[in-house]
């Protein structure tokens, strides 16, 4: 059958430079290379690259390049090559285009168009390094009002919180979707860094209830793994209702990547595909979700704060009031620039909107209605680094959930190949011989320096803004401006123009 798909990228290999060690055959998982003995020549079936950069790496003598596949479409603003290469592909298959990851589509990154304030000379700046600076944070509900007796003793009685000691936590990513070294590298980094990290709705493998302390467990559609002692061992519990990447949409592992492991952690039979229905099918309803978050606080003798999930849609304002009424303890919002491990191309890259749109949204609709302050906000969606995190606190987020940062640090090339199971860094995949490639006594050290160095980053840049504590930022959108906004947008966000004084 013609074939009307070109190859995504060419593989340029240095001749003069290759000494047929046969290291990029052994080292892809996609098979892209292969040994000539008639030609003694290594060769390359470059429809088969994902361009991971495995091979390229780990060449000894640098003799392979990878890049754009050279062919040229007419030029056409509206029949681009990748519109017809997708054509050409459902045309051939008749199935549904997946990707992974987050939204690649170039659409507006709010986060580089505002700017932070700095502090001059009326209220002069800090330096971290001399001087105190708070950047703990504490995850929770907080009461109405404080209440002390005679002698000054607090007497309410306090919701239960997390505490942190940056405003920082690892997203959830299920066991099944990502490796078991790569969930033993951010359990451990969590627990070193005194943050948390959250299980996904794969379970908990029982290698890493040690690390319950340091754990969000999540109850998805699936309800995969879920029991008592689950519930018990977590610091937290996170009703998943939407994710960013594919609002609307369930999820689903392929059974080749239900191993024996996945199948005992996960509760369900060996080989067999793993279904997350769209909805869950016991919440339609406001009333359904107070049910359910209830019920898991029962469970767990009212100790353990839970969170309600939602995807970042164009009517998340008034869910996040919902929420925050039916008595969760904090909303997380998954912006559509979220990650994923497997999603439909067309829900991925059109459904849903950004997060600092969303976030500035949910913020002051529950202020106006005055209930803030009975719920944090946690985001995520693509946050890359520190001044992504300042920007969220200031306009209005607690903290912030990190998954692709954490798997680039990790060694994720954004190859967009998850939904296979051959990622070649030993990150998305089940299979033993890749999964052993990612250490994790290195990888989750990898982790504990990225957060540690944007910790500093963030105290340097409250410190420049005259402010000891990031409390004290969160909210505070006077500390904001925006640059190439229209007035919609700027109106939105709640933020001045820059050059604009108070």
């Amino acid at each position: 059958m013609l074939n009307f798909n070109m190859p995504r990228y060419e593989i340029i290999r240095n001749e003069k430079k290759c000494i047929n060690c046969k290291v990029c055959a052994k080292q892809c998982a996609n098979e892209v290379h292969s040994y000539d003995e008639a030609d003694n020549i290594m060769r390359a079936d470059e429809a088969l690259c994902v361009n991971c950069h495995r091979c390229v790496l780990l060449c000894p003598t640098k003799a392979l390049t990878v890049k754009k596949y050279p062919l040229e479409f007419k030029e056409n603003a509206n029949w681009t090559a990748e519109a017809m290469n997708e054509i050409y592909k459902q045309a051939e298959t008749g199935g549904v285009l997946l990707t992974s990851m987050g939204n690649p589509k170039p659409f507006p990154i709010y986060w580089d168009k505002m700017l932070l304030n700095a502090s001059q000379v009326t209220n002069p700046s800090i330096d971290p390094l001399r001087e105190p600076m708070e950047i703990k944070t504490f995850i929770g509900r907080n009461p109405d009002k404080l209440e002390f007796d005679g002698k000054g003793k607090l007497i309410t009685k306090m919701p239960p919180k997390l505490e942190l000691n940056a405003p920082i936590m690892f997203s959830a990513m299920s066991y099944g979707s990502i490796s078991k070294n790569a969930h033993e590298s951010l359990a451990r980094a969590a627990a070193e860094l005194g943050i948390y990290y959250n299980t996904g709705e794969g379970g908990l493998n029982k290698e890493f209830y040690k690390y319950g302390k340091n754990t969000i467990v999540q109850v998805a559609s699936g309800r995969f793994g879920i029991d008592k002692k689950y519930l018990n061992t977590g610091a937290a519990i996170e009703i998943k209702i939407g994710q960013g990447a594919k609002p609307g949409i369930g999820g689903h592992l392929p059974g080749a990547k239900v191993d024996e492991d996945v199948s005992a952690t996960r509760m369900i039979p060996e080989g067999s595909d793993a279904i997350s229905p769209a909805p869950h099918h016991d919440i339609y309803s406001i009333e359904d979700l107070r049910q359910l978050i209830y019920s898991l606080k029962e469970v767990t003798g009212y100790k353990k704060p839970v969170f309600v999930k939602i995807a970042a849609v164009h009517n998340a304002a008034a869910i996040a009031s919902g929420i925050a009424r039916a008595g969760a303890d904090a909303i997380v919002i998954d912006g559509f620039r979220g990650g994923t491990g497997a999603a439909p191309a067309r829900v991925r890259d059109n459904v849903g909107i950004p997060i600092e749109l969303a976030l500035a949204a949910i913020d002051q609709r529950l202020r106006e209605e005055g209930i803030r302050n009975s719920v944090s906000l946690i985001i995520a969606g693509s946050i890359r680094n520190s001044a992504d995190i300042v920007k969220a606190v200031a306009l209005g987020a607690d903290a912030v959930y990190i998954a692709s940062a954490a798997l680039i640090a990790m060694g994720c090339h954004m190859c967009h190949s998850c939904m296979g199971g051959k990622c070649n860094w030993g990150i998305a995949t089940q299979k033993a011989n890749l999964v052993k490639r990612l250490n994790p006594d290195i990888m989750y050290k990898r982790l504990v320096n990225l957060v540690s160095a944007w910790n500093h980053e963030i105290q340097e840049i409250l410190g420049g803004m005259g402010i000891n504590a990031i409390d004290s930022l969160r909210g505070n959108r006077f500390m904001l401006r925006g640059i190439g906004l229209n007035d919609k947008e700027l109106e939105i966000l709640g933020i001045k123009y820059a050059g604009e004084a108070i």
